[in-house]
């Protein structure tokens, strides 16, 4: 999965991208309202945590962009403003959650994990895939009721396939989610994490649709 957070103040930038990545979280960072509004307008998050007083283009003016293009991104409101006219004027922006400061960040996490798997349709916190089993809530992988160890791109690629089961994922959006903005990427990154992910779950669960992409496979 991958984040975008825009956050003008540094240091709680970066506090907040160590704790997402931990938790293997892909991270950009956007530090302005006009890159934050590029960047959620050009490229495939899965969620957004927004700031409100922002340099260059406030946060509302952000959100209410991205939803005059269409941009479904889940948008979680992260700021100091507490006051009832505030969360008012954001959830009428289009924002999915709003969390002031000061916060907790293993809460930032749980909203934001909340959000994807909405926005994916599944009310249900957990998802069964034959053998397979996703703790949406707390990011927990198992496989015939033993957990299942995973790398963060192997987290990032299986967690994107297992809330869109039995969809193809074109190529092209795999890699997005499972890569940072500035990441420099082999050109057969996405196969080989495939291929690990196939030793780890069966060979036959990860279904190659050629030319496509790929998609996870339930067995009935």
């Amino acid at each position: 999965m991958r984040i975008l957070l825009v956050e003008d103040d540094t240091a709680l930038a970066a506090e907040l991208a160590r704790a997402l990545r931990a938790e293997n979280f892909a991270v950009d960072i956007a530090t302005n309202g006009e890159d934050g509004a590029h960047l959620g307008a050009t490229e495939a998050y899965d969620a957004a945590i927004l700031d409100l007083g922002l340099p260059k283009k406030d946060g509302i003016s952000v959100l209410q962009d991205w939803r005059e293009a269409g941009r479904l991104i889940p948008v979680l409101i992260l700021t100091a403003r507490d006051g009832w006219s505030e969360k008012v004027a954001g959830f009428k922006a289009g924002a999915d959650d709003y969390l002031t400061k000061p916060f907790r960040a293993a809460e930032v996490v749980m909203r934001l994990r909340a959000m994807v798997r909405r926005a994916s349709g599944h009310a249900a916190v957990r998802i069964e895939c034959g053998p397979l089993s996703f703790d949406a809530q707390l990011g927990h992988f198992s496989m015939d009721g033993l957990p299942l160890r995973l790398t963060a791109f192997e987290w990032r690629l299986l967690s994107t396939l297992m809330l869109r089961k039995d969809v193809v994922i074109e190529r092209g959006e795999l890699m997005e989610k499972l890569y940072e903005y500035d990441a420099d990427v082999d050109s057969n990154s996405l196969e080989v994490i495939v291929s690990r992910l196939r030793r780890k779950i069966g060979s036959d669960m990860i279904e190659t649709v050629r030319g496509r992409g790929y998609r996870l496979t339930c067995a009935a």
